[in-house]
């Protein structure tokens, strides 16, 4: 299937890492856009007279950030891909599934405590917004005018960046594509993507945060899932590096 092409292979590990980078600073990239004129349309909608409600800002929500830790494992995949540029088959061989051992537990506790923010503010969201008129009103002054325009471009820039390392991942190295475990990762990582931004036009506007919340409850149970695939995973990987070095020892052993 030919060799690896190196230059591909670390442009690829540049794409994923931007998209990560991306996601992570979506908090400051959407959001924060003054938004009391759009509370007190709402309001009057409602048949709630507002006077001067202050500074009223949109949230950047959660769901773009959440995609981190889906995007992070396919991070951490594609960095294993390029270590192997530089160490030995050998040693990552003996290290590989020790270090996917510890970022599998780091993601698995970071992604079971986000689980639980994201569920209690949705739960939050919901409790109200069906608490009409006044319950309703603080659900808007908080969540009610989500930068649907703003995230839709940085979606966008995500996605094509996603299909960029998987394009480039298939041209360094057309074997990756035999690999079941990258090819689930690379649709699961698309296809998150897209129901994000599916969920943030499925609804009006003052209802995208919740949708927007609902998909950051979805992410951090699909990082859930991959971080035990990686843990279950790493198991087979440290007992073979323990049995290679046990079996190494012995004949030095034998010759004191």
């Amino acid at each position: 299937m030919g060799e690896l092409r190196k230059p591909l292979l670390l442009l690829a590990l540049l794409a994923i890492a931007l998209v990560v980078g991306l996601e992570v600073g979506a908090a400051a990239l959407t959001g924060g856009g003054d938004a009391g004129g759009a509370l007190r349309d709402s309001a009057g909608q409602l048949g709630v007279e507002l006077g001067d409600v202050g500074s009223v800002t949109e949230p950047s929500g959660r769901g773009t950030g959440y995609l981190a830790l889906v995007d992070v494992v396919a991070l951490w995949t594609t960095g294993l891909f390029s270590l192997s540029l530089v160490v030995p088959d050998r040693i990552q061989g003996r290290v590989q599934g020790v270090a996917t051992l510890v970022f599998s537990i780091l993601l698995l506790l970071a992604s079971l405590v986000l689980l639980i923010i994201a569920f209690v503010e949705l739960t939050v969201m919901v409790s109200l917004f069906l608490a009409a008129p006044f319950g309703t009103l603080a659900y808007l002054a908080v969540w009610g005018f989500f930068p649907v325009g703003d995230a839709a471009v940085l979606l966008g820039l995500v996605l094509l960046l996603k299909l960029v390392w998987a394009a480039l991942l298939l041209l360094a190295q057309p074997r990756f594509l035999q690999n079941k475990g990258l090819v689930l990762l690379a649709l699961t990582t698309l296809l998150c993507t897209v129901v994000l931004e599916f969920l943030h036009q499925l609804v009006p506007g003052i209802l995208v945060s919740i949708t927007d919340d609902l998909g950051a409850v979805v992410f951090a149970v699909v990082a859930l899932v991959w971080a035990l695939v990686l843990l279950i995973g790493s198991i087979p990987a440290i007992v073979k590096a323990v049995r290679t070095t046990a079996t190494t020892s012995r004949p030095t052993a034998r010759a004191r």
